[in-house]
């Protein structure tokens, strides 16, 4: 995902004053709120009445990424890279909030639309430490996560719809082989610190919150150790004008986030996820061309989505609501642009692409639905997925060079 800010070399003599907002494009601003109520219209007509709730907690999240430029990728590549942790730890913080909201709906199941709230609780085994690590490298070199990915694109960054396309078909071949993976391969059974252990919702909150802690402390070590260079804030309006032009603060982006999560959670009965989409358009792709899609392990529970319309799907409402929510935010903004695509970084976009789609699908999830999601359910799988996304971060940056990607160095500044 593109980092909170952007490494420069440092420079010599006077420092450069920072950069005047851009004007709003008002025309866009307009087609991308034109385009989100006709969606939302039809929504509200011709699907469910969580839908267009849905549509409208999508365009929020997207808006709000956008804005605060919040990444996962970059923030674990600073870490790995130069010991930088302002964003893990922003990361922490975006956590706990979500802990704290989500022990209480999942204790309860409370839903706003009936049904029963249940988290992201899946398997840990073979599948997940391939998967997790795959999407580690993917991410670095396809130049963003799932969630950057989908706010990217609506911020116009060209290449990013080459990861998307190649995240698309990397998902439709690991939803194929995922029977293998997960029936093949040895994992042990799905463990939640609040309900596989013992401990309850409140234990595991107490748990959770310690582990938090411990990670934001340690990388407050490291960056005493390291020194690295420190994140300066991109250009901003002041005052409540700051809610539509230029940057958000990180920690008031992981808290609107986690919010926005929760709300998601008590909306459509599971927690913000992005890559399940991916799989069925896909595999919508794949049957319309002849594929027997439907006989795969991994359609048999659900193969009532693949003849539904994609709009009755809730994870693809969410998605067109990150792009929509992006791109008016960006608009606002006066950032929208498309930008130059090189041999070398399509080439690690369609590289990414595949290794993100397929990992996701392996990992039960992406850095949404298995990070975010899952620590915030309570789920063992959340915290090895990130530690094992660390390990691959690791290596792709000594893969990210041979496609032209850079790598921050400790003498860099972040501006």
């Amino acid at each position: 995902m593109q980092a909170q800010v952007q490494p420069v070399s440092e420079q010599k003599g006077p420092v450069q004053s920072t950069p005047s907002l851009n004007q709003a494009q008002t025309p866009l601003v307009i087609g991308g709120l034109t385009v989100a109520a006709i969606l939302f219209i039809y929504l509200a007509a011709a699907q469910s009445v969580v839908q267009p709730v849905l549509l409208v907690i999508g365009l929020l999240l997207g808006y709000t990424l956008f804005h605060a430029r919040f990444g996962f990728t970059s923030a674990f590549r600073r870490l790995m890279s130069v010991g930088n942790g302002q964003a893990l730890r922003a990361h922490m913080v975006m956590l706990a909030v979500a802990v704290t909201l989500f022990a209480p709906i999942l204790a309860t199941g409370f839903t706003f639309f009936g049904g029963t709230a249940q988290g992201y609780v899946s398997p840990v085994g073979v599948s997940l430490i391939v998967g997790a690590f795959m999407f580690g490298i993917g991410m670095q070199l396809g130049g963003g996560c799932a969630s950057g990915t989908l706010y990217a694109i609506g911020g116009g960054r060209s290449v990013m719809f080459i990861t998307l396309l190649f995240f698309i078909i990397g998902a439709t071949i690991g939803a194929y082989h995922f029977e293998f993976w997960t029936s093949e391969m040895p994992a042990f059974e799905p463990i939640s610190l609040a309900t596989s252990t013992g401990l309850g919702y409140f234990g595991a909150w107490l748990v959770s919150i310690l582990i938090f802690g411990i990670v934001i402390l340690v990388t407050l070590r490291i960056e005493k150790k390291k020194n690295p260079p420190k994140m300066a804030a991109l250009p901003s309006a002041s005052g409540w004008k700051r809610i539509f032009r230029g940057s958000w603060p990180l920690i008031a982006a992981a808290i609107a986030l986690a919010v926005l999560n929760a709300l998601t959670l008590m909306t459509r009965e599971s927690p913000w996820g992005i890559t399940s989409a991916f799989a069925l358009w896909g595999s919508k792709a794949a049957q319309a061309v002849g594929i027997d899609v439907s006989s795969w392990g991994y359609w048999q529970a659900n193969a009532d989505q693949l003849q539904a319309s994609i709009f009755a799907d809730t994870t693809t409402v969410l998605n067109f609501g990150v792009i929509l929510g992006a791109f008016i935010a960006s608009a606002a903004g006066g950032l929208f642009r498309f930008n130059k695509v090189t041999p070398k970084n399509a080439a690690a976009s369609v590289i990414g692409g595949l290794l993100m789609g397929y990992g996701a699908r392996l990992a039960f999830g992406c850095n949404i639905g298995a990070y975010f999601g899952g620590i915030a359910s309570f789920s063992l799988h959340g915290y090895i997925w990130g530690v094992l996304a660390l390990a691959g971060t690791f290596l792709a940056l000594f893969l990210r060079p041979l496609f032209g990607l850079s790598v921050p160095k400790s003498k860099d500044s972040f501006c």
